[in-house]
C-alpha cells in the first residue's frame, strides 16, 4: 500500500508491505538520519523541500508506528535497516530489530 509522505520531496511516498498479520513500513526518506530526526522530529534540514511539511509527516508517521508497534525499514538506517519506534517526551526512539535472515 502506498502512503503519501510529502515534505522531503513533492510527491514523496512510502509503502506498507504486509503478509498476514505482519507488516513493515518502508519509509524511504521520511528521515535520512534516524539518530537525528527520529529523536528530534522538529529539526529541519536543508534537503527537505518543505521543512514544515516534512516535520508534520515525521510526527504523523512515527506516532502511527509507535501506536501500531509496526516495524519500520529505513533506507539510511544502519544494518539490518529495520527498527521499532517508541514515543519519548521530546520525540521518538528507534530500537533496531534483531537480525533475522528471513525478514
Amino acid at each position: 500500500m502506498s502512503v503519501a509522505t510529502y515534505g522531503h520531496t513533492p510527491g514523496h511516498n512510502s509503502h506498507i508491505v504486509s503478509s498476514g498479520s505482519a507488516a513493515v513500513y518502508v519509509q524511504a526518506d521520511v528521515t535520512n538520519n534516524p539518530a537525528l530526526f527520529v529523536r528530534n522530529p522538529g529539526w529541519h534540514a536543508f534537503f527537505d523541500q518543505d521543512a514544515a511539511m516534512a516535520e508534520a509527516t515525521r510526527r504523523n508517521v512515527y506516532d502511527m508506528l509507535a501506536t501500531e508497534k509496526m516495524m519500520v525499514q529505513g533506507f539510511h538506517y544502519p544494518f539490518p535497516s529495520v527498527a521499532y519506534i517508541e514515543k519519548t517526551a521530546s520525540g521518538y526512539r528507534e530500537t533496531p530489530a534483531p537480525w533475522n535472515p528471513t525478514i
